[in-house]
């Protein structure tokens, strides 16, 4: 009888899932319509990096690169690089012509703030020093019948929008101009692209898609792109913000210690009455290459038990969750074909089925086989693993440790 009832319950909450959370299977959802604005608004291209001269020749080129219409520039803030980052960084853009590069440093974090964020910080912060002095001193790079600043921009903002981007984040040429134009044509204040991850190795055939997959089912995308609701996120790989929504919303002071951070920039931002937008890339990929299943673990555990606020209570639900949703349809329906018991192989048969069909759009966009659709509830198991792992590390002390850094729980600091 409990079986039986697990595997109804399995049913019932993926056929919630199918038809009532935002349709969060499927990935149409790119970029708004969009069109030229009549004025191209300044844009600052932030990049925090630390130790990342592996991906660096992938990525950094392709910002060089952009072809953007208006004023543009890139700030690379090499966070405590020990690889050579910022140097790297500085030859590339002497082998490339395109968009000016500026590398700075702003030292080690202090208590309270995560390593990246306060590399944008300082980031955010030169460039708005820079571009007032540059107005100030008559060298902008805009023409004399245009005003320094954009209507309703007040003096000393600097940059009218801030590209906040990961250092192993790849951008098409007309990335850049595409993401400027969507924010201008929508009225947007943050639109966010949850770039495409690199799947070669069979680890991340498995794991890779399954991740963005899980993250659009905790939010979707349609439900966060509605005027108004309450659901927000970002992916912060690819952030374009405007500078005067970032200033009152207060960022990235407000945020300085989520681990999180792209989630609780998209919170923030729209707690202070800003108009957000998350969709999947088409021209935005990630070059890090996670080869084998210990890369992937440690992105995930990372920031798992730190995405359920370090509560235990949250974590069991989690881990409940998981098992009834993922793990008892294939379990239902091999033990009711076992025992001859067909409304438990049904309720199990028909959950796994919708699970797997709500997957194959996600396995698409990735370009991979649709055979890997049966396999979620494996996938789930080990994202489950590493979520307890998550939770273990961070009482032993190492919870959210990346790159060499362990940050504490918020409340801790």
């Amino acid at each position: 009888m409990g079986l039986l009832i697990a595997a109804y319950a399995s049913l019932a909450a993926w056929l919630w899932l199918t038809l009532a959370q935002g349709m969060f299977w499927r990935t149409d959802v790119r970029l708004p319509p969009r069109s030229a604005p009549a004025r191209w608004p300044s844009v600052a291209i932030i990049v925090p990096a630390r130790d990342e001269a592996q991906v660096l020749p992938l990525s950094l080129p392709s910002l060089l690169a952009q072809d953007y219409p208006g004023e543009a520039g890139i700030v690379l803030v090499d966070d405590g690089s020990g690889d050579g980052t910022g140097a790297l960084a500085a030859r590339l853009a002497a082998e490339q012509p395109g968009l000016p590069l500026t590398v700075v440093s702003p030292g080690d974090p202090p208590p309270g703030w995560t390593g990246k964020l306060w590399a944008v910080r300082h980031g955010i912060a030169h460039v708005r020093t820079a571009h007032t002095r540059a107005h100030v001193n008559g060298h902008a790079h805009e023409p004399a019948h245009e005003p320094a600043h954009a209507p309703g921009t007040p003096e000393g903002l600097g940059p009218e929008f801030l590209l906040l981007t990961d250092a192993d984040i790849a951008h098409e040429p007309d990335s850049l101009r595409e993401l400027v134009a969507a924010a201008t044509s929508a009225d947007l204040d943050l639109v966010s692209q949850m770039a495409r991850l690199r799947v070669v190795s069979p680890w991340e055939r498995l794991v890779v898609p399954a991740f963005v997959y899980f993250f659009a089912q905790l939010y979707p995308f349609r439900r966060i792109n509605r005027p108004g609701a309450r659901t927000s996120a970002a992916a912060g790989g690819c952030v374009l913000l405007r500078t005067e929504a970032a200033v009152r919303a207060g960022i990235p002071d407000s945020i300085r210690q989520a681990v999180i951070d792209d989630v609780a920039l998209a919170r923030a931002v729209r707690r202070a009455g800003g108009r957000i937008w998350l969709g999947l890339a088409e021209r935005v990929d990630s070059v890090r290459p996670y080869s084998g299943l210990g890369d992937l673990w440690r992105m995930v555990s990372r920031s798992a038990y730190a995405q359920l606020r370090h509560r235990p209570v949250l974590l069991a639900g989690t881990v409940a969750g998981l098992v009834l949703v993922y793990l008892v349809p294939p379990a239902a329906l091999c033990a009711g074909l076992a025992a001859g018991r067909p409304a438990v192989a049904w309720a199990g048969g028909t959950a796994w089925l919708l699970m797997a069909g709500t997957y194959l759009p996600m396995l698409r966009y990735y370009r991979q086989s649709p055979l890997l659709a049966p396999l979620l509830p494996l996938t789930a198991l080990l994202y489950l693993l590493m979520t307890v792992d998550s939770a273990v590390q961070h009482y032993r002390g190492r919870g959210a440790a990346w790159k060499g850094r362990t940050y504490a729980r918020p409340g801790d600091v």
